[in-house]
């Protein structure tokens, strides 16, 4: 396999990476559904750490060199996830899908809640995919931004479709063709995080808040709007408030958003921006509507009807969480059918009911239905056709962009 030379996370990228793990999406739980990154202070260290060794830059785009392959005759796969994003039983003692999973092919999963945050597992697998050696797993979870470094790295194994006709044939079509994997060659997603409006109906006096334009203007709502402090979110979301696509922006465009956001600093129309901490002032109503994370949304919900959220007409950003086979792992083809069991509607029904979010498996509404009617009809975990047509993912940033649009949003937030 051949050599990267080490290139170093700017100051802009950490600043950026530390706000997501300590109150943005990286510092919620599992169970709170979103994050960017990870989890506080073992998260930090990772960063740390990257910054210090370095990323190794994008290199080859051909995938990972074909390794021998033991399934046959190895019936094990091992599977690094996150947290609180795998099905458990009452009794907690079991993960009945993947019980399921193992009593019908009779493949062993050794499943590793192991994945804290994308920036800390990456330094963790990183020197054993530059050495060209095997990291111990068959099967990763990680955020988009890490599932298209790895795969331009060449640290990823293309997928045999043959392998995965369940996946095929029913992934939705918004996750379908990300700019950095197209047509799924390399990875298919586990889940999907949508950003949407959110308000509180009785703070803003029943009136409803659906789009960016009237969050940036509407005096009513002056000093009680936030928007996120990550970048991603709430740039993607005012440059589709513009007409702009987020996947096929240029700096102009980016400029541009960053202009309309500054207007509305400057006239104190925005009160601050925010990570997760949005959440208590909207339920409280000091926050009278602002650009949030669905899954938020969902748990304020159980707790205050108060809450309600709207998709713009504009449209919204979604990112999601990827399911990857790393360079010289030693049971492929029992990981693509792992991945491919995901992918039949029944048994993705009965993850979707357990974790609770935007499942990217067509066909799933009534199998989820026999399990949670409520569940079934919930846009922000089974989006209809009208709002998935309306998502939109941010395009990826090569690093001299990212360090740019980083050094410019830190600028607008004050960070």
């Amino acid at each position: 396999m051949e050599s990267y030379e080490p290139e170093r996370l700017s100051p802009a990228q950490l600043a950026a990476m530390r706000r997501s793990l300590t109150s943005g999406r990286g510092a919620l739980t599992r169970r709170s559904l979103l994050r960017a990154s990870g989890m506080g202070a073992l998260a930090l260290g990772g960063i740390a750490t990257l910054g210090a060794c370095g990323i190794p830059p994008a290199g080859r785009a051909e995938g990972a060199a074909a390794t021998d392959d033991h399934s046959a005759k190895e019936k094990e796969v091992t599977f690094s996830n996150w947290t609180e994003y795998m099905d458990v039983s009452d009794d907690e003692k079991t993960r009945p899908t993947l019980a399921a999973f193992t009593k019908r092919t009779g493949i062993r999963v050794k499943y590793t809640e192991d994945i804290n945050d994308n920036v800390e597992f990456f330094g963790k697998i990183k020197p054993q995919l530059a050495a060209g050696q095997n990291t111990g797993r068959d099967l990763i979870c990680v955020t988009d931004w890490l599932a298209a470094r790895i795969i331009r790295l060449g640290w990823a194994q293309k997928l045999d479709p043959s392998n995965l006709p369940h996946a095929f044939a029913n992934v939705s079509a918004q996750f379908r063709t990300p700019d950095w994997d197209p047509g799924r060659a390399y990875s298919y997603p586990w889940t999907g995080i949508p950003t949407v409006i959110a308000y509180n109906a009785k703070a803003t006096g029943g009136r409803k808040v659906d789009s960016v334009t009237q969050l940036l203007d509407d005096p009513k709502l002056k000093g009680r709007v936030s928007f996120l402090s990550e970048m991603r979110d709430t740039i993607g979301m005012t440059l589709l408030d513009q007409g702009k696509d987020p996947g096929k922006f240029t700096d102009t465009d980016f400029d541009g958003a960053i202009g309309r956001l500054q207007k509305a600093v400057d006239k104190k129309q925005i009160r601050r921006f925010t990570g997760n901490d949005y959440t208590a002032d909207l339920s409280k109503g000091d926050i009278a509507a602002c650009v949030g994370w669905a899954g938020d949304i969902i748990q304020l919900q159980a707790d205050n009807p108060d809450i309600k959220f709207a998709i713009p007409a504009a449209g919204y950003i979604t990112s999601s969480d990827n399911l990857l086979v790393p360079a010289q792992a030693r049971h492929k083809t029992n990981a693509e059918k792992l991945i491919d069991y995901y992918y039949e509607p029944p048994v993705a029904a009965q993850l979707a009911a357990y974790i609770n979010y935007v499942c990217p498996v067509d066909g799933v509404r009534d199998e989820l239905a026999k399990i949670d009617e409520s569940m079934a009809s919930n846009t922000l975990i089974l989006p209809d056709r009208e709002m998935a047509a309306k998502s939109r993912s941010f395009r990826s940033l090569s690093t001299e962009e990212e360090t740019a649009y980083e050094e410019k949003f830190a600028k607008l937030i004050g960070a």
